[in-house]
């Protein structure tokens, strides 16, 4: 179980690392956008949803989480974001859609640590695997947290405090599950609910503004991303 929070710490340097990429890429945002939203619906489909179905066990109740965290961010969006997008004085709602996609991958980091600390209660070699599948994505994470709250309100200083936010989650998940025992089907459920945002964030948001005009760049950034999160998930599962 030791061995948890010292690998936790090597996920804050993949996540900041992501957020680092993010940053550089932000003259070009639409083309960061669009690499991440292949990124935040592959994790969500291949990544988050297994676990929420594996660790909940009844696919059923696992698609009334999905949808109802869908709906439930659609009507959090609505009401912050009360006009239209291209209105110059909503800015500031903007930036509240943008802290909200941030809060929520720094939430699912903070499960992912979590999720760490837990399996080295189970076991180092369960540790190990379940902190590779981690490790592979939060870089991702990283990513989208920038994109998320560029993309909304251009703000580096912000996207700057909710990466250092989201990089930090795993680290404190880790402690926390080292120390305490949480129930595998909570744990599940929430994740099932986040799928529902990261699947809303992706397709409403990120990947129609990414693709708004043509493009071969960004549709093939779209799919690497999503293909390149395919892939991990395929060698971590075996």
């Amino acid at each position: 179980m030791s061995l948890a929070i010292p690998l936790a710490a090597v996920t804050v340097l993949s996540t900041l690392a992501g957020g680092i990429v993010a940053l550089r890429l932000a003259r070009d945002l639409t083309t960061a956008i669009a690499l991440t939203g292949g990124v935040v619906v592959a994790v969500a489909l291949f990544h988050v949803l297994p676990e929420a179905i594996e660790a909940v066990a009844d696919p059923q109740r696992i698609g009334l989480l999905v949808g109802g965290g869908f709906v439930f961010f659609f009507l959090a969006e609505r009401a912050v974001v009360l006009h239209h997008r291209d209105d110059t004085d909503q800015i500031h709602a903007h930036a509240q859609v943008g802290a909200l996609g941030a809060a929520g991958l720094s939430v699912h980091s903070f499960i992912d640590g979590l999720g760490i600390g837990l399996a080295f209660g189970l076991s180092t070699e369960t540790g190990l695997l379940v902190f590779l599948a981690v490790v592979a994505h939060d870089f991702a994470d990283g990513l989208n947290t920038v994109g998320f709250v560029l993309r909304q309100s251009g703000d580096r200083a912000r996207a700057i405090r909710w990466l250092a936010v989201d990089a930090a989650a795993p680290l404190v998940g880790a402690v926390v599950g080292s120390a305490l025992s949480v129930s595998e089907q909570n744990l599940g459920a929430l994740l099932a609910v986040y799928v529902g945002f990261f699947l809303f964030m992706g397709a409403t948001d990120l990947l129609p503004h990414a693709h708004q005009h043509p493009s071969g760049r960004r549709v093939l950034l779209t799919l690497v991303g999503f293909a390149a999160v395919l892939a991990v998930s395929l060698i971590a599962g075996h």
